[in-house]
């Protein structure tokens, strides 16, 4: 669904190698000096650093570079693949996982950033969460501007704001507030060190967090106000309003896409419009507690990363979907797919002698369109049909001597007898679970084993 949702805004596929020269990953590494930290990394027979790719960003950089000639600007593509974090591993975060890119290179043009706003309402849409998300955007610039109202502040000060603000939904007001001053003691004693920001403009930065509000313009007009005369803040405030006149024209209300001053985005490369899609239904988390399920896609604007390789001002925009995350938020709200839950139609094999006959079937089945196995065990009838079971078959196909002679087989409707199998309480209901099995001509099969499919997903 997702491919087919940025196939149709005309994004094409892309695939870039799982391993990257580290210097081409960059500065964005956690740690440039010792490339492996933060990432898997190990040096080949030149002493030359290698790289596990971090994310399919960087490797889109490097390959529009190679091929920038070429190349049609605005360059289009998308990308799903496999992305490695050295980092310690936990609950629903992994070393290894699923990322599901979309990246507009070669324009600088705030069309390609509402066309990623309104490309993941799409998706998420098609997936059936319609109602349960919101697109949230903001603008790094806008908040260069209020920092740069408030006087000097050092990179580490800025990193330091931009990391209180990011963590809003889980410190509160509050905690962001001490972040952005001394510094805050979590629960297990950890002290965190703060911005030591004055209170003129801690109060600055909060009125930036707290100027969301439910229509974009206003939104756009309570930052206008707060970052003065900054040249960078005001060319924020305007790509928020070209990003708003694109996504109104287009339909995409307030509701699917808001302005949020408290989505920053974590990675150091992004240099105007950032992009969060959250999910807004509650899960219950390890505590017990209700919990927004949260965000599942994110991206933005960064213009300087192919220039890093090009040498000249290469704008980009994109984003990203965790693919992992968003399947347990469908598992969540019971949207996955019926199919993505059942096995195949497993044939039986009840005569060895006969082989070629199971063969026959599984292969017309298979022409017809219909995913079926043959037994390829040594087993008996009992435990193949224990075997279809485990593996979520919805139809076991059996076809002995006997049905062989009179041109017949028989199908026996898995998902049904496992339901009548839970009613059973007497002789009565027992006989009530024949219609879990059918015996029709060899003729039949493929269009009796299409009734039967037909009827558990209307049962689902």
């Amino acid at each position: 669904i997702i491919r087919a949702v940025y196939e149709s805004y005309g994004f094409d596929a892309l695939e870039t190698p799982a391993i990257e020269f580290a210097d081409a990953l960059g500065k964005f590494l956690p740690d440039q000096d010792r490339p492996n930290e933060g990432v898997f990394a190990f040096r080949d027979d030149d002493e030359e650093w290698l790289s596990l790719r971090y994310d399919l960003t960087a490797p889109l950089a490097r390959f529009v570079a190679e091929n920038f000639d070429e190349l049609p600007k605005p360059f289009r593509r998308y990308q799903v693949g496999q992305v490695f974090r050295n980092e310690k591993p936990g609950p629903g975060r992994f070393r290894e996982f699923t990322q599901f890119d979309a990246d507009t290179v070669g324009t600088a043009s705030m069309l390609a950033d509402a066309e990623l706003c309104m490309m993941l309402c799409d998706v998420l849409e098609r997936l059936g969460l319609g109602g349960n998300y919101v697109v949230k955007v903001n603008n790094r610039k806008i908040l260069n501007g209020v920092l740069a109202s408030i006087g000097a502040v050092t990179e580490a000060q800025r990193l330091t704001v931009l990391r209180a603000i990011d963590k809003l939904d889980r410190l509160g007001r509050e905690g962001v507030r001490l972040l952005l001053g001394p510094g805050r003691k979590d629960e297990s004693g950890d002290f965190a060190q703060g911005a030591r920001l004055d209170q003129q403009s801690i109060d600055r930065v909060m009125a930036f967090v707290d100027a969301g509000a439910a229509k974009r313009g206003d939104v756009c007009a309570k930052f206008e106000a707060l970052v003065g005369d900054s040249e960078d803040g005001r060319a924020g405030v305007a790509e928020l309003r070209q990003i708003d006149a694109a996504l109104t024209g287009a339909g995409y209300d307030d509701a699917r896409v808001c302005f949020d001053p408290s989505v920053v985005r974590g990675l150091a490369y992004y240099t105007g419009p950032v992009i969060e899609a959250e999910l807004t239904f509650e899960v219950r988390n390890e505590d017990g507690q209700l919990v927004r399920f949260g965000s599942v896609a994110g991206g933005g604007r960064y213009d300087d990363l192919v220039t890093r390789f090009k040498g000249v001002q290469v704008p980009a925009t994109g984003i990203s979907i965790g693919v992992s995350r968003l399947q347990a938020a469908l598992a969540a709200k019971g949207l996955t797919s019926r199919e993505d839950r059942v096995g195949p139609v497993v044939v039986l094999v009840m005569d060895r002698e006969t082989l070629p006959s199971y063969l026959a079937i599984v292969k017309e089945l298979r022409a017809a369109g219909i995913r079926a196995e043959v037994y390829t065990g040594t087993s008996g009838m009992k435990v193949q049909l224990k075997y279809a079971d485990k593996r979520q078959s919805p139809i076991a196909v059996i076809e002995g001597s006997d049905e062989r002679a009179k041109g017949l087989v028989t199908l026996k409707d898995l998902e049904l007898g496992a339901e009548r199998a839970k009613e059973i309480k007497d002789r009565d209901a027992w006989s009530k679970g024949a219609d879990a099995q059918s015996t029709v001509p060899r003729g039949e099969l493929v269009a009796t084993v299409k009734k039967i499919l037909a009827a558990q997903s209307s049962r689902a």
